[in-house]
């Protein structure tokens, strides 16, 4: 996999995301290489155990959008929303599970915008999809997958709130 074309393609996705859309929903993102997979994340640093590290918290929420050798043989770049360790956000009180069920249940209106997404996982992940790879439109392909994140990160939120200690 050539990292730097596709961390370039990742970044100049990321650069036509509103800023102040993410200031509003109080969202960051990060582009990084991750286990041999160029991957963006879209976080809120309330949504970890550690708002001071939350890319690196062990208990976090954040939704990502990859690719890596295998992917690109493949032809797709995957996305999920990953629910790590949530007992270790300290403000909640949280069974993983239940998060999950309760997730997908809200998810669920939206899952039909979604491509190839699927709900059938353990609670840590709370969907998992793909669309297709095609390096002529990958940086919109990525911008459509963090605007869909974008339209249902409120759900996180709601549900986060519903478990404050």
């Amino acid at each position: 996999m050539d990292d730097n074309f596709y961390l370039d393609r990742f970044h100049l996705a990321a650069s036509g995301i509103s800023e102040e859309i993410l200031n509003t929903y109080g969202l960051k993102l990060s582009i990084d290489t991750i286990l041999e997979s160029v991957v963006l994340k879209v976080y809120k640093p309330e949504w970890s155990g550690t708002p001071q590290s939350p890319l690196n918290a062990e208990g976090r929420i954040f939704f990502s959008v990859w690719v890596n050798d295998k992917t690109i043989r493949e032809e797709k770049i995957f996305y999920n929303i990953h629910a790590l360790k949530l007992r270790m956000l300290k403000a909640y009180k949280i069974s993983s599970r239940d998060f999950a069920q309760n997730f997908r249940k809200e998810f669920s209106i939206h899952q039909s915008e979604w491509p190839n997404v699927s709900v059938d996982y353990g609670p840590m992940t709370l969907l998992e999809g793909w669309t297709e790879l095609n390096t002529d439109t990958i940086e919109q392909n990525i911008h459509e997958l963090v605007q869909k994140f974008l339209k249902i990160s409120p759900i996180i939120d709601n549900l986060l709130d519903q478990y404050s200690k």
